[in-house]
């Protein structure tokens, strides 16, 4: 199992910055090989990934999400498979730091391209940079969602109401 973690910081709110990302349909405006993010459910989303004419299909589950702090993910498949996290990290000087961890076990033709030293890092480099352009020059994420996502399921967005006090309620 390999292991690529990359961190850039860019000049937008930790907000608008974990907004922008967790917007998953915008990944292909600035993400090379990426060419479609389709949300299934809230914690499952499925990605066509590709470069010219091959393309491949990989469903992605969101394990944990919480707003403003991180976000990590496995790929349902079992081969090739990979597990990630991005944490944000908002900086004194009004910015935020992004750190993006990803650990692949390469398996098959594609653990062959994975398995090329620096491949995944370069990849993971360059999607960064590419969505610190893209969030520098939008200034705005364009759209959120702010739940929580725990092992894999979301979490209430308000506490349960509270249960009456009555055993029961009178009859008659």
């Amino acid at each position: 199992m390999r292991t690529v973690e990359e961190t850039i910081e860019v000049t937008v709110p930790v907000r608008t910055a974990y907004d922008a990302w967790t917007q998953f349909k915008s990944f292909p405006r600035f993400m090379a090989g990426v060419r479609r993010v389709d949300q299934i459910r809230p914690a499952v989303t499925r990605w066509v990934v590709g470069a010219g004419p091959v393309r491949r299909e990989v469903g992605i589950e969101i394990v944990e999400q919480v707003p403003d702090s991180h976000l990590t993910w496995r790929t349902l498949e079992r081969r090739p498979s990979h597990r990630g996290e991005v944490s944000f990290r908002s900086t004194a000087a009004g910015t935020t730091e992004i750190t993006v961890r990803v650990r692949t076990e390469a398996h098959g033709a594609a653990g062959v391209l994975a398995a090329v030293p620096g491949v995944a890092r370069r990849v993971v480099r360059s999607g960064l940079r590419q969505f610190k352009t893209y969030i520098e020059g939008m200034g705005d994420a364009g759209g959120a969602w702010r739940g929580i996502i725990r092992d894999g399921r979301v979490q209430p967005m308000e506490p349960k109401p509270p249960r009456s006090r009555v055993p029961c309620w009178p009859v008659g």
